[in-house]
């Protein structure tokens, strides 16, 4: 990638940034608490911003589009679970704890604020990956559960808290509709909507997350519980998957006939897996003692996929470069 070798990528920098800065100064306490308000708010401005500059026919197009739904369902609820059942010989390299923690990666749904973010900075389709996104969180909410006690054996300690679907419908479709309400009565409203204040939500948001979501493992303690081989190993899969995934997730949808705007979307959506979702998941199916080194794999995976999938939408930014400023 010479383009980004000469000059980086602001999101990949600001990603590893703020890996840095908490490992170093990790949120903790009433600034913690604040900090994840700030990180709702961000996400929901970004939603708002996305709203706001599509077009209702845009939006209900992304709804309708079962085929894409469909697709990124599979690959997240069925491919990737699969792939975790095949990685079960790699307990004898790592741990049996870690492995499940892999098994577990594969199970959560996909992310919604970098899926639809890194969408919209490749010029993909923006109002299917919403849809698509969110769906998954919605769907994930019962999948994920199942797909534990089916395949882990978490048995009758299986718990989901039905504030989820609150938590998602105010944090993300309400700003979103909201947004939409925007597009069709205040102009200058979807008029700013279209300007940069969108890429500088969406890469801020992202930057929030990865943030928040590393300083609550620095705090917990989970990095100092495995050995360097361990998360080396974890590093590698998590780097392999993604880039496995990318391919799959490209050639599949072009054998099929997707354009490449939805191609695109299901990349991005069909890549990711939920941090944000996975941790109080986790906490809620599990708790416990173990639930600190089962997260792990997840926050690994988390982070290399931002930065691959990020160096891939600044590659597709560099071929079209009208994907840096969206419409």
């Amino acid at each position: 990638m010479p383009g980004f070798l000469k000059k980086p990528d602001p999101l990949l920098v600001g990603i590893v940034a703020a890996v840095i800065i908490a490992f170093a100064l990790p949120a903790r306490g009433t600034f913690a608490d604040v900090f994840g308000v700030a990180t709702k708010l961000a996400i929901a401005l970004l939603f708002f911003l996305y709203g706001a500059r599509l077009s209702t026919q845009e939006a209900l197009r992304g709804l309708t589009n079962w085929k894409l739904q469909l697709t990124i369902f599979l690959f997240t609820f069925v491919a990737y679970p699969l792939i975790g059942l095949a990685m079960r010989p790699s307990a004898a390299l790592i741990s049996p704890e870690l492995y499940q923690g892999i098994l577990f990666l594969t199970l959560v749904p996909s992310t919604v604020q970098s899926s639809v973010a890194l969408t919209g900075i490749a010029r993909g389709n923006v109002p299917g990956a919403v849809v698509a996104a969110s769906m998954s969180s919605l769907v994930g909410v019962i999948a994920t559960p199942l797909l534990v006690m089916l395949l882990m054996g978490a048995g009758d300690g299986v718990h989901v808290d039905g504030s989820v679907f609150a938590d998602i419908a105010l944090q993300l479709l309400l700003p979103f509709v909201l947004g939409q309400l925007a597009h069709n009565f205040l102009p200058r409203v979807a008029e700013a909507a279209k300007s940069k204040a969108t890429k500088i939500v969406d890469r801020g948001s992202i930057w929030m997350v990865v943030y928040s979501a590393f300083s609550k493992g620095i705090v917990a303690g989970v990095w100092s519980s495995i050995s360097p081989w361990s998360i080396a190993f974890l590093v590698a899969f998590s780097a392999a998957l993604v880039v496995a995934m990318l391919w799959l997730t490209r050639a599949l949808p072009a054998r099929l006939g997707f354009s490449e705007a939805d191609i695109v979307a299901i990349q991005m959506c069909g890549t990711q897996k939920s941090l944000a979702t996975g941790l109080p998941m986790a906490s809620v199916i599990f708790g416990g003692a173990t639930l600190g080194v089962l997260i792990i794999p997840l926050m690994i995976y988390h982070l290399v996929q931002l930065l691959i999938c990020s160096a891939h939408v600044s590659k597709l930014a560099a071929t079209h470069p009208a994907a840096e400023t969206p419409e």
